[in-house]
């Protein structure tokens, strides 16, 4: 994560909003009093997200790249700011709220039958998420970093994996790993047999994971899309090229803080 010093949304006099959440449209009355806020459904300068940590999620899924301001309306919701809804709204009237960025991941996925042509590229900022598709049997995979194998002509067996940028690395990894990171991009094996069970590297590096024997089901952050997977299919993860902007009330110095 890093502040953005250049480019910051709050620098405009006028900035286009845009409610996200089930109950979002309860903070209407809020925004209509900020006269430098302007309730917009299409092309917005930001979105104000109104729910938990899954909220945001699905608002950078549906917004790519868009800065957030994620307000809690949950019992949960470390990934969101824990003030009241008009004390939020009214710092960002005054341009108060401060700009963070965050890494986001990129998937790539190659059918056994197609190699050269992605059938599948999806971008996330948690996680993306390999299960095995049958209850009782496991999921074999080959790993190499960039382009080297993790251990040569070694199959891993597992119930799956996790690869997650470190903003995510609160969810799914810390549950496998007991821990998180904050720097980095982190792979995590789900009840493996392998005697290492996660590896954190730096962000410039590059994922191929072949399925050795499936099936397997893809899924990322907490998107309605999941995508079968199949021995021979190969997945590629990155670092994507955009950031993830979210705003919030204080400096973020902690990622395993509350916002």
């Amino acid at each position: 994560m890093s502040a953005i010093n250049s480019e910051n949304i709050l620098n405009k006099d006028l900035l286009r909003v845009t409610l996200f959440g089930k109950e979002a449209a309860t903070l209407l009355p809020l925004l209509q009093v900020e006269t430098s806020l302007q309730v917009v459904t299409e092309d917005p300068d930001l979105v104000i997200c109104y729910g938990g940590d899954g909220t945001l999620l699905a608002a950078e899924l549906d917004w790519p790249g868009i800065p957030k301001v994620p307000i809690l309306n949950s019992k949960r919701g470390n990934r969101c700011i824990q003030r009241r809804p008009d004390e939020v709204i009214s710092a960002l009237g005054r341009r108060e709220l401060v700009q963070t960025q965050y890494t986001k991941l990129m998937c790539r996925l190659f059918t056994e039958g197609n190699l050269k042509e992605p059938a599948h590229v999806l971008t996330c900022l948690n996680e993306i998420n390999v299960h095995m598709g049958r209850i009782n049997s496991a999921v074999r995979f080959q790993l190499s970093i960039n382009n080297i194998p993790f251990e040569e002509g070694v199959e891993i067996v597992s119930d799956g994996f996790v690869v997650c940028t470190a903003f995510g690395s609160n969810a799914y990894f810390k549950a496998i790993t007991k821990g998180i990171f904050t720097e980095g991009i982190g792979v995590a094996f789900k009840a493996t047999t392998h005697p290492v069970n996660h590896i954190v590297l730096p962000e410039d590096s590059r994922f191929c994971f072949v399925v050795t024997r499936g099936p397997a089901t893809l899924a990322y952050d907490n998107s309605a899309e999941y995508i079968d997977l199949e021995e021979g299919d190969r997945i590629r993860i990155c670092r994507y090229p955009e950031s993830a902007i979210i705003l919030t009330c204080d400096p973020v110095t902690k990622l395993d803080e509350p916002f």
